[in-house]
């Protein structure tokens, strides 16, 4: 049969168009060379494997145009048609570019070669560079990494070619000079290897990259069923694919082609090498890779110009190679077969030709959306001779392409500059290039190239599937017959045509099915119908002739002949003819397509084409049942109808509705399988998926049981992951693994649909919690999808996978109309008209007070109209002035009561920093390009009497700067802590952007803030030494604070280094002597705690416990008492909560803490090993002599709460007796009060457990002296008021530790009983400083200030206040408010006040509001010693006392802090709603298992009690988080595995539920609204537009209303789009 001829369709005249590009550019610089390379590539290519695109969604041309890759020197330009996409400029010249997926990501990397070095660029920006072990002469793409090969040892005196056909640049003509081989400097040595890994990919000649972050892997070559190192340096690697393991060299000694194949290293193989005795250790090889050859050729005395992969006609691979010298193209085909889930390839005997050609390239035609497993269906298009393209499917070839006759004004591609306007002769066609599916660079003779196509465009989906269904239903003869026929010279006229559309093409491929109708005919036909007569006789018109005559009752008067037609008996014959087989296996395999199309709303069209073609070969063929089933769907064939008197066959035809019935009815095992088409039945068979998947989906709703990927009803399903307990939800994940959405499934038949519509009904109230996240959209619940994605994207290539399943899951029009945006409680704070604060003295009448973003959506929804947040932004806001209350007419003495009531209020501004920090912490984000903003502290106040003028302090009086020294300090650390992480970690250069010239004390507290948040961890060691040099008090300070908390716990050395620089006592005796400030070492000693928490290091506890009984020295004696107490928290947080368990000398430990105590007894034999060294004594020598060796009234502080620290929670009782409570006469006198308090809070820290929020246990913790002696209180005749006077002061004290126990005991909790409890004694202890009308409750004894002084009462109220807020952390608790209120408006004539109980109340606030009420504090060991340093019972007597407790310890809260908030999301519109919660929470020693309601957004329980988290209500729909109770910290922000996704919990609103912001109490609920509108919506009328365009007001439209009754997506969408009254005038457009 003669090959067909079809002519070519010219795109224009094609230039690289990165050659416009460079010339757009302007004048290149002369260093650039002239030589040039690009090449094109699918947009596929740089595409995600599951089908994500990187590109713009709105750029068609990165969609539908071939992609440009064009490379000059160390120049790469990436285009899209006639756009540039982007550019990347390397450090050195481009040898070799490639693209490329290292291991399992499917993201696409540009893989780039160059003298020094690999660099691999990715869609996202990330641009690594990876320096290579030795000189690497080519890089290939492979499935599973980047292949390198390696030059020899000893280099190649040559320069050397490189050749591909894959997208990847080499081939034409670039060289590579020799170079010296270069190993890498840090060869990293397995401790299992006897050689090192760079010795061994220095030995292997082909390494595999598959980890940007690792080195790359040495591969091996199998022989003889023995593995070795492969050091084939003279195999040169010429090809290798990117989708599946292969790869092509040539041995130029051999003169030999060779095909590897890549495999994983089997354990049955046994590794041998001869450079180990033992061989290759065992446990290496499963990780590495071996290529085993499966087939060389000989006789090639150059390497073939191109390799490629093309299909043969039965859609198995093929392996091309041309070998240009032999003018030939050698293909072999290539066998897959699966063991144990592996894909083997081999290559046999016999199976390899070869067709004659000089240019070849693999082309997609015949078959364009076919796909072979992980291949495309590739055709090959060969260059036979001058001027002679040909183009074979397989062996076949199809047709003969010739250059048009005349081009005529052809765009010429890539370049606007030139036009092609000629008539081409003479033109022959000498060369081929740049194949892109079916697009291809054609050389002609007179040096131009032009871009033409293969296939014309628009092609017709219908024909492309029906010869699609031929390819797989139809025998390999009849197939290859069908094709010859359908590109054979009679396609000509169709093909050929510049206008041809799918008409057009639909009707070339019923040509050729009705051509072989007739070829059949003529076969069959009987010698009498040759006879003109015959012809007439039995012609259409005569018979319709026949017809009218007797309508009238006259005859025709001529007889019908008998007819002459063979039998069914002859026609079944073994002689029956090719044509009539062939039809009867086209019949099938369209037939299963018109089943297909059946099941699809959409293709009504298509399937009125299919079946006039399906009726007319089953009417020809004589099928009558076919032909009956297609009359009775579609009823006009019945006028072409003839009638059959011999039937060919009895078949009845498959009918997919029919196996569907009956299945419902009866089950799937009683449905007939010959209902199906044969094709359905078969897996991977893309043209009748839509039926297979429909077909299997019912399967499983009837039972049918799974036997691997095949059901028992005889079809094949993919189903996805997940727990399922019934039939329904196994069909929902047999949707989601089919990825058969929404869309889908609105496109299938009503009654079809049904069905599955009702499965998705059935599991939509409680699905499994395992389930992917397509599965909750299919579902409906996008609530549970977006909940749950994160916990299924491990990884970025798993996210990006789900990414795409859920878009294929949803209906496309919901995105749109639905668009989710997921807000912010950090950065949505504008909108509210309560966020400004006036400022009478600032221009615009506004001034920065660092709370004004404080103000979100979230805290809205959480306070609605409440003002406790304005209120709170008010008590802490130190940027105004303050209100001073004077007459109107002020006299010089009320000037100085002016100056008095400032410095009053001056106390209390240079407090609000602390509590503002702690107000506004982790509540913002800064960006990365604007400096930070602090905002001022101003101690100013102003008149209201005089028309608000403003008075300062008077600088004669007051050191002002020392005033704000410290408290500018408080508030820069204020303003850093509001900034939240942003993306995991802060940058360094925006902290050295924030570095000022000259150190400031700004600075060092932002400093500090940074590093309490762990962003201190950018730093680099030079940035830190840097900082140190300045020599900057406050800096130092702030850094290595800063530094300890960023490093908290990880022992760095570094940093360990540099904070035991500062403590002079720790330096060797002839190093020279530092004069450091006392303040820079108590900030060093707690430094090292932080940084040492938990390890119980041994050595740093000796350096430790010898600093708290170190004796005096220096100038600053005053400050001793604060630097024991540091080194005491330090040593407690170094052993923290081990004292049971800890290394080393604990018990002479203890022994010598209790000597600093004071304790009585000692073991002095193991004390001596504490003893601090001579030279230790020679530097403490001070101008002050303590008396004796341990002053107790500077160690007992510090050693109290070291061991209370080591023994946090340990329940020990030996430690918890040695520190009781005094219980004589002699012991309350001998124990300073303050320690009492010490001991009591110790105590308890170590019998964590007895704890018990109530009063009978606080009066547990007086001993029985004290109460007795409290007795006498009231009693008149009582005259020892010495002892009285012990009593009350070892009272007041025990009873402020006690509550500051169950402060940290139920901290974060708001547990009811603590907070009542506390709040009583707050009371108690303000009554008895000043009498207020609130009681305390039954709280005795009365009359304490007769005994005590009034600091020592302000000083236990104040701690009693930090201790509840705690315990109420984040709950804006209103009674505590209201107190809090109250203590900060008191002034001096109302009673004590000072700097450091401004300070706690400042605290309190903060801590009742942390963190915007977003924040509460957690319960484990480091939160508690955290939070023990902060509320450390010694406040300072003014802004700059840090004798006795550095004020830069109070921000270490910071570290007991977590975001347990919560709020509920709706899904549908983005934006924060409340919802009713149900909490469950484990049982206790205080309580048994326990459910509480929380109505969002709120603050849930610790990690360690949490077991439940419940949606509730009948407006939501359900939803559940079951968690383990475990003894962790909370999930950081954006942790993969947080059930919370950092504090956001999406819901679905039921459809007719208000929300309850809408709705509050449930009496207007959607349905009563719509019902109340819709009595006066009788047409469209009632919801038509104003003249504004505006709706009127009471209206309502059709949308609304369907909103209210139904969800269902293609309904609000009709709605929406379809009865809009806009639509009537835009159709008056159109009219």
């Amino acid at each position: 049969m003669s090959v067909g001829v079809r002519k070519l369709t010219v795109l224009g005249e094609f230039n690289p168009f990165g050659l416009i590009a460079e010339a757009l550019d302007g004048k290149p610089s002369d260093n650039v060379p002239e030589k040039y390379d690009y090449f094109l590539f699918d947009p596929q290519t740089a595409r995600d494997r599951d089908g994500c695109v990187e590109f713009d969604d709105d750029d068609e041309s990165s969609d539908s145009g071939d992609h440009e890759l064009f490379i000059r020197g160390n120049k790469i330009i990436w285009t899209t048609g006639s756009r540039v996409y982007k550019r990347f400029t390397l450090p050195s010249s481009v040898i070799m570019a490639c693209w490329c997926r290292l291991g399992d990501m499917s993201e696409a990397r540009l893989s780039v070669l160059q003298a020094d070095g690999l660099t691999i660029y990715s869609a996202s920006g990330e641009i690594v560079s990876i320096p290579l072990p030795r000189m690497v002469m080519s890089i290939w793409p492979l499935p599973f990494g980047l292949l390198l090969q390696q030059e020899t040892a000893e280099g190649n005196a040559q320069a050397t070619i490189f050749s591909s056909s894959s997208p990847l640049l080499s081939s034409r003509d670039v060289t590579r000079p020799k170079r010296e081989t270069m190993l890498t400097s840090q060869a990293i040595i397995n401790s299992s290897d006897p050689i090192g890994k760079c010795s061994m990919t220095s030995l292997s000649s082909h390494l595999i990259l598959r980890d940007t972050l690792e080195e790359p892997l040495t591969t091996y070559i199998e022989e003889r069923g023995k593995v070795n190192v492969m050091r084939e340096f003279d195999e040169r690697t010429i090809w290798a694919s990117d989708r599946i393991p292969l790869m092509a060299t040539y041995n130029k000694g051999k003169m030999q082609h060779s095909l590897w194949v890549a495999e994983v290293i089997n354990s049955s193989l046994e590794p041998v090498n001869a450079s180990f005795p033992g061989g290759i250790p065992v446990g290496v090889l499963p990780k590495q890779f071996c290529f085993r050859r499966i087939w060389q050729g000989k006789g090639a005395q150059t390497p073939a110009s191109k390799v490629f992969v093309a299909t043969d006609d039965d859609a198995a691979p093929i392996i091309c190679f041309l070998l240009q010298e032999q003018k030939k193209l050698l293909s072999l085909r290539l066998q897959s077969f699966e063991i144990n889930n592996e894909i083997l390839f081999d290559i046999k005997l016999g199976m390899s030709w070869s067709i004659t050609a000089i240019a070849a390239a693999p082309v997609t035609v015949t078959r364009p959306r076919a796909k072979v497993g992980p291949l495309p269906f590739a055709d090959i298009i060969a260059l036979a001779s001058e001027n002679t393209l040909l183009l074979y499917s397989g062996k076949q070839c199809l047709c003969r392409y010739v250059l048009p006759s005349c081009v005529g004004n052809t765009s010429v591609l890539h370049d606007t500059s030139a036009e092609t306007s000629s008539v081409f002769p003479n033109l022959k066609i000498i060369g081929l290039a740049d194949a892109v599916k079916g697009h291809i660079n054609i050389a002609v003779n007179d040096g131009k190239v032009f871009r033409c196509a293969l296939r014309q465009s628009p092609s017709s989906t219908l024909a492309e599937e029906c010869v699609a269904a031929m390819a797989e239903g139809l025998s390999s003869d009849f197939y290859n017959h069908f094709l010859v026929l359908l590109w054979g010279d009679n396609n000509l006229a169709h093909s050929s045509m510049v206008d041809s559309g799918i008409d057009t093409e639909w009707e070339s491929f019923r040509s050729i099915v009705r051509q072989m109708c007739g070829k059949s005919r003529e076969q069959l036909s009987d010698p009498i119908l040759s006879s003109s007569w015959e012809f007439l006789i039995n012609s259409e018109f005569h018979k319709s002739y026949c017809n009218m005559l007797s309508t009238y009752g006259i005859s025709s008067g001529v007889q019908e002949l008998p007819s002459t037609k063979s039998s069914v008996k002859d026609m079944l014959k073994p002689e029956t003819s090719f044509y009539i087989q062939l039809l009867m296996e086209c019949l099938d395999a369209l037939h299963a397509v018109y089943e297909n199309l059946k099941l699809s709303n959409l293709r009504r069209r298509d399937l009125g084409l299919l079946v006039d073609l399906l009726f007319d070969i089953a009417e020809f063929l004589g099928e009558q049942n076919f032909v009956d089933y297609y009359i009775r769907d579609f009823p006009y064939l019945k006028k072409k109808a003839r009638e059959l008197k011999a039937p060919l066959s009895q078949r009845t035809p498959p009918c997919v509705f029919r196996w569907l019935e009956n299945t419902l009815q009866h089950g799937s095992s009683f449905a007939k399988a010959s209902d199906l088409p044969s094709l359905i039945c078969k897996d991977g068979i893309p043209v009748v998926s839509g039926a297979r998947k429909v077909v299997s989906f019912y399967s499983l709703l009837s039972g049918a049981k799974q036997i691997g990927k095949k059901l028992s009803s005889g079809v094949y399903c993919n189903v996805a992951p997940g727990s399922y307990c019934t039939n329904e939800e196994l069909t929902v994940l047999a949707m989601v693994g089919e990825r058969f959405g929404l869309k889908q499934l609105d496109l299938l038949p009503v009654g079809v649909s049904l069905a599955l519509w009702h499965a998705l009904d059935k599991c939509r109230e409680s699905p499994p919690t395992d389930w992917p996240a397509a599965a909750y959209v299919l579902l409906g619940r996008e609530d549970l999808a977006r909940s749950g994605f994160a916990h299924f994207t491990k990884s970025t290539e798993l996210g990006t996978q789900n990414n795409v399943n859920l878009i294929s899951m949803s209906t496309p029009y919901v995105l749109q109309l639905h668009p989710v945006t997921i807000p912010s409680s950090i950065t949505d704070t504008t909108g509210f008209d309560n966020t400004k604060v006036e400022d009478s003295d600032s221009a615009d009448g506004v001034v920065i007070d660092g709370m004004e973003h404080i103000f979100n959506s979230s805290t809205q929804l959480r306070y609605g109209k409440d003002l406790r947040l304005n209120e709170v932004r008010r008590l802490l806001c130190s940027a105004r002035p303050v209100a001073i209350q004077t007459s109107v007419n002020p006299t010089a003495s009320d000037q100085d009561l002016q100056q008095a009531q400032l410095w009053q209020l001056a106390q209390r501004t240079t407090a609000l920093p602390l509590g503002r920090g702690a107000f506004t912490l982790a509540t913002t984000c800064t960006l990365l390009t604007e400096a930070i903003t602090v905002p001022k502290l101003v101690l100013a106040g102003r008149l209201p009497a005089q028309q608000n003028a403003t008075v300062n302090l008077d600088p004669n009086i007051r050191n002002i700067q020392e005033l704000k020294s410290w408290p500018e300090f408080h508030n820069a650390v204020a303003a850093g802590l509001k900034m939240a992480p942003l993306q995991g970690k802060m940058s360094r250069t925006w902290i050295l952007y924030n570095k000022p010239e000259e150190p400031n004390i700004t600075h060092a507290g932002l400093l500090l803030a940074l590093g309490l948040h762990g962003h201190l961890r950018v730093l680099t060691i030079s940035d830190i030494y840097q900082y140190y040099s300045q020599e900057h008090e406050s800096t130092t300070v702030g850094l290595m604070l800063g530094l300890a908390a960023s490093y908290r716990g990880s022992m760095q050395p570094a940093i360990s280094k540099s904070l035991l620089f500062h403590i002079p006592a720790r330096h060797p005796a002839s190093f020279p002597e530092l004069e450091l400030p006392t303040l820079l070492q108590s900030a060093a000693l707690m430094s090292v705690g932080i940084l040492y928490e938990g390890s119980s290091h041994l050595q740093t506890m000796q350096i430790l416990l010898g600093e708290i009984g170190r004796r005096s020295g220096g100038d600053n004696v005053l400050e001793r008492e604060g630097y024991a107490v540091s080194a005491g928290f330090s040593l407690g947080l170094v052993s923290l909560g081990r004292g049971d368990d800890a290394p080393g000398l604990m018990d002479s430990l203890v022994d010598r803490l209790f000597q600093f105590i004071g304790g009585k007894e000692i073991r002095r034999d193991k004390s001596l090993l504490w003893t601090p060294s001579t030279d230790e004594y020679h530097r403490g020598a001070g101008q002050m002599m303590d008396g004796t060796p341990i002053n107790i009234d500077v160690t007992a502080p510090g050693a109290i709460i070291a061991l209370a620290l080591m023994f946090l929670k340990t329940e020990s009782e030996v430690v918890a007796s040695k520190l009781s409570i005094p219980q004589t006469h002699f012991d309350l006198q001998y124990v300073r009060p303050d320690f009492v308090m010490l001991r009591v809070i110790a105590q308890n820290m170590i019998m964590w457990r007895r704890v018990n929020p109530s009063k009978a246990w606080i009066q547990s913790q007086i001993p029985e002296i004290v109460k007795n002696g409290m007795k006498g209180l009231g009693d008149e005749d009582y005259t020892d008021d010495m002892d009285l006077e012990t009593y009350v002061q070892a009272y007041v004290n025990m009873i402020a530790g006690s509550c500051i126990s169950l402060g940290l005991r139920f901290a974060g909790t708001r547990d009811g009983n603590a907070q009542e409890l506390l709040y009583d004694y707050a009371v108690y202890f303000l009554n008895e400083i000043k009498p207020v009308s609130v009681t305390s409750g039954n709280i005795s004894p009365k009359g304490l200030s007769q005994y005590v002084d009034r600091g020592t009462l302000e000083l236990c109220l104040h701690l009693v206040l930090l201790s509840l807020s705690v315990v109420m952390a984040g709950s804006g608790h209103l009674q505590t408010l209201r107190l809090l209120k109250y203590l900060r408006s008191r002034n001096a004539t109302d009673g004590y006040t000072s700097y450091g109980t401004q300070m706690a109340v400042s605290l309190a606030i903060g801590f009742l509001f942390l963190g915007g009420g977003m924040c509460t504090f957690s319960a484990n060991n480091g939160a508690i010693a955290a939070l023990l340093v902060t509320l450390y019972p010694r406040l300072p007597t003014g802004p700059n006392d840090n004798r006795c407790h550095l004020q830069a310890f109070r921000h270490l809260y910071v570290l007991a802090t977590e975001t347990r908030w919560i709020q509920t999301v709706d899904v549908d519109t983005g934006l924060p709603v409340y919802a009713p919660l149900e909490v469950t929470i484990k049982e206790t020693e205080l309580y048994s298992e326990t459910s509480f309601f929380e109505v969002t957004p709120c603050i849930l329980p610790e990690r360690a009690i949490l077991k439940t988290v419940r949606v509730c209500g009948p407006r939501y729909w359900p939803q559940a988080i079951e968690l383990v109770p475990e003894d962790k910290p909370w999930w950081c922000s954006g942790d993969k595995n947080d059930p919370f996704n950092s504090g956001v919990l999406y819901i679905k609103r039921k459809v007719g539920a208000c929300s309850y912001i809408d709705d509050p109490i449930g009496c207007q609920s959607l349905l009563s609204r719509a019902m109340h509108k819709v009595f006066g919506l009788t047409s469209l009328k009632g919801c038509t537009p104003s003249s504004s365009g505006h709706m009127v007001a009471g209206s309502v439209t059709v949308e609304q209303l369907v909103r209210t009754f139904s969800s269902d997506p293609s309904l609000i969408a009709f709605a929406q789009l379809c009865c809009d009254p806009s639509w009537n005038s835009r159709q008056a457009l159109f009219n």
